[in-house]
């Protein structure tokens, strides 16, 4: 008997235990049991997705809609059934982001999980600051890679001219020799100076162009998060099928390849439909092919060449540079790889990136 009260006590003691901390505790907090049923949540939890006590002892499917966010329940069952912890950033439907973890509870002695505890730390502030750093970064690449492209090659050819103006020239004269002198010299020190700033440029952004061993869905998220606004404003569903889930690329060219072929597809959705796009990988013959496909306004095969030439736009569509697509094609060719569309007018796109694979 006596045995039995220290045990009741002792439970009691625990219970006051996690109530105090449910009570004091700033974070926003759920505890989920096995079957689904909400036996506790903390105060700061009630007032962000507006709980009430009555909600204590309901299924959280019942009263998934409070948390607007679609797969919450699915997320809890994959806990329960992998005793896995889930980290993971999500967005709700009122474009607030929260870093959310679901922990798996685990009674010792069965070694099986008996619930889940769920936290929520707001981060949109922080995400707001992320899209904005990486849009900045996507326009410092797209910069770079245009010095790069659109004004080395000029400066190589007129280099070359000089010189084969040098060698065919009749006129050896001080002057004449002194006069080329001082063009081919200025011609190098613009070389060397566009060198600097694109060198430095990635550099100052970690983005070099040395391969890595890639997680796909790293660069996918990126990619999400740094489009977010877009997505949101558009309605845009993006889907994904990742087979492939390791590629040895460069990461800048990797996100630019992956940034641009879902930046299109959102871009170019159609007016009479809400656009969705499914981004897949797989291998074939010795590649690895990143597939982006969208249900947008689609090309027509006269103009399907012209989509990657330098400044190309879809005639009657919305504005742009028409340099993405152009990119896109420079940096997969130059690797050894290439880019196949398939499309429809009408009925959508679909861009295959062929990446060597190691």
């Amino acid at each position: 008997m006596i045995d039995k009260d220290k045990k009741i006590k002792k439970l009691i003691k625990l219970n006051d235990e996690l109530e105090n901390y449910f009570r004091n505790t700033i974070i926003p907090q759920l505890f989920v049991d096995s079957d689904l049923i909400l036996r506790k949540f903390t105060p700061p939890a009630m007032k962000q997705f507006s709980l009430k006590v009555g909600d204590v002892g309901k299924n959280i499917d019942d009263i998934k809609d409070n948390f607007r966010f679609p797969t919450i329940v699915e997320n809890i069952e994959q806990v329960i059934n992998s005793n896995e912890i889930l980290e993971k950033e999500i967005q709700t439907t009122d474009l607030r982001w929260y870093q959310m973890n679901i922990i798996p509870y685990v009674i010792t002695k069965t070694k099986k999980t008996n619930g889940v505890i769920i936290t929520f730390v707001e981060i949109t502030a922080r995400i707001k600051d992320l899209v904005n750093q990486e849009g900045l970064v996507a326009e410092h690449e797209t910069l770079l890679d245009t010095i790069s492209h659109d004004i080395k090659g000029p400066l190589t050819s007129l280099l070359l001219t000089i010189n084969q103006l040098k060698t065919v020239s009749t006129d050896s004269s001080k002057a004449f020799l002194m006069f080329f002198g001082i063009l081919e010299g200025s011609v190098k020190k613009m070389q060397a100076l566009i060198t600097e700033l694109t060198d430095a440029g990635r550099l100052k952004h970690k983005y070099k162009a040395e391969e890595e061993l890639l997680d796909f869905e790293n660069i996918l998220e990126d990619v999400r998060l740094t489009l977010a606004g877009t997505i949101m404003e558009s309605g845009a569903v993006i889907n994904s099928s990742v087979k492939v889930a390791e590629i040895l690329y460069s990461r800048r060219k990797l996100r630019s390849i992956v940034y641009n072929l879902v930046n299109n597809a959102i871009k170019f959705h159609s007016p009479n439909r809400t656009p969705e796009i499914t981004i897949s990988t797989k291998k074939e013959k010795g590649y690895v092919v990143i597939s982006v496909k969208d249900n947008g306004i689609g090309i027509d095969k006269s103009n399907q060449k012209e989509v990657f030439s330098k400044y190309s736009r879809i005639e009657n569509t919305v504005e742009g540079s028409g340099i993405g697509l152009y990119l896109v094609n420079e940096i997969v060719t130059n690797s050894g790889g290439k880019i196949v569309l398939k499309s429809e007018l009408g009925k959508g796109s679909e861009f295959q990136v062929y990446i060597k694979a190691e």
